[in-house]
């Protein structure tokens, strides 16, 4: 049987410490933040991450420059026989197509996933991946299989503040004027390639409704079929882990027939950068079998 080890990268929301726990390898992501550049993880953490953010510094996502990917896999495949390796979704990012431009070069043995994925449900594709390795895919079985559930997956998120979807243009001023007056407070969609807005309302009691019902209609419907494949539940944030971590005690109130784990993670800086701090997001995924 191959040796196979994945690979991912930190739009995941992984810490390099995390992937370390999961014995999976993460290329960190770089930004460049007032005209540095800094490596997520690496010389970047996510409280110096906020306090950029709060002091309205001017932040850009990019990505991995390919010779780090390439010296990454040459490593890697010095101990392994091939490579599973999950960027976030081809929609929200390049890094994707440029991962399976290099993947050419290396004879079947990387195997690049486009399963439209980000953050925590990105978390839940490698957990998947881990599983099928150990059942004895290939690479590239792990990684078709992969890709056949991309879409079966959702994030809903609600926001403290409309100030960075104004700063990188995903509303207009006027519009992220009015909401602040009326005190909006949107939920959006994470589900395949885009970010999408999903609800409007006035309070973060209405805003989690919202999402527990989100969650709970795709539990019903295209997750899990009422019944016929299992799902994980999962709770993601941005600096605001109280929040999260009470926001799980009413979704087990609210979805009592759910007995599995809650991961309570941060969303990644990818996303944090689109949204802020003080975000809390609800997420669901079909479980691979």
């Amino acid at each position: 049987m191959a040796k196979i080890a994945i690979i991912t990268d930190s739009n995941s929301g992984l810490s390099q410490e995390e992937a370390k726990e999961l014995g999976v390898f993460m290329i960190p992501m770089p930004f460049e933040i007032d005209g540095k550049e800094y490596l997520d993880g690496i010389n970047l953490e996510r409280d110096a991450f906020y306090e950029f953010q709060t002091n309205d510094s001017e932040i850009f996502t990019s990505q991995p420059a390919p010779q780090t990917v390439m010296d990454l896999w040459d490593e890697v495949l010095k101990e392994y026989d091939e490579i599973i390796h999950i960027p976030m979704s081809s929609g929200l990012s390049s890094s994707l197509q440029t991962a399976k431009m290099l993947a050419d070069d290396y004879d079947g043995k990387v195997y690049a996933v486009d399963n439209q994925r980000i953050s925590v449900t990105m978390v839940d594709s490698i957990v998947d991946a881990m599983y099928l390795r150990d059942k004895g895919l290939s690479a590239k079985e792990i990684g078709e299989r992969l890709e056949s559930e991309g879409l079966n997956s959702s994030i809903y998120i609600t926001l403290d503040t409309l100030k960075y979807l104004k700063k990188g243009g995903r509303i207009t001023p006027a519009a992220a004027a009015i909401g602040t007056l009326l005190k909006i407070k949107p939920v959006l969609q994470i589900q395949g390639e885009k970010l999408d807005a999903f609800a409007k309302v006035r309070t973060m009691s209405a805003a989690k409704s919202i999402m527990v019902n989100a969650v709970k209609s795709d539990v019903a419907g295209r997750i899990s079929e009422n019944g016929k494949y299992k799902y994980v539940i999962n709770i993601a944030h941005t600096n605001n882990l109280e929040a999260a971590q009470e926001f799980e005690k009413e979704i087990r109130l609210a979805i009592p027939e759910y007995k599995g784990e809650i991961r309570i993670m941060e969303l990644s800086l990818s996303v944090t950068c689109h949204i802020g701090p003080g975000a809390l997001a609800l997420a669901v995924s079909r479980v691979v079998e």
